[in-house]
């Protein structure tokens, strides 16, 4: 379940909230009672980056650092 990050338009304060998806945005500010709650944008906790798969993903198959080996092929970018 994602957290959900609002703010109130009145008083300003700030709340976060661990909600479903599918669940209805919060209207009514903790902190005034007002109903002027207001769902912001915000970048995630955590970030998935790189060109690949972690070569401890592949423990059994023998081969290592398959991210730099397909990266080239992969992408189009490889030396012509």
């Amino acid at each position: 379940m994602p957290i959900y990050e609002y703010e109130c338009r009145d008083c300003g304060h700030h709340v976060e909230k661990l909600q479903r998806m599918n669940a209805a945005p919060l209207t009514e500010c903790p902190g005034c009672h007002h109903s002027a709650l207001q769902r912001m944008v915000s970048a995630p906790g955590f970030r998935l980056a790189g060109s690949g798969w972690y070569e401890t993903d592949f423990k059994t198959s023998g081969k290592h650092n398959l991210a730099s080996d397909s990266g080239a092929s992969a992408t189009g970018k490889g030396s012509d």
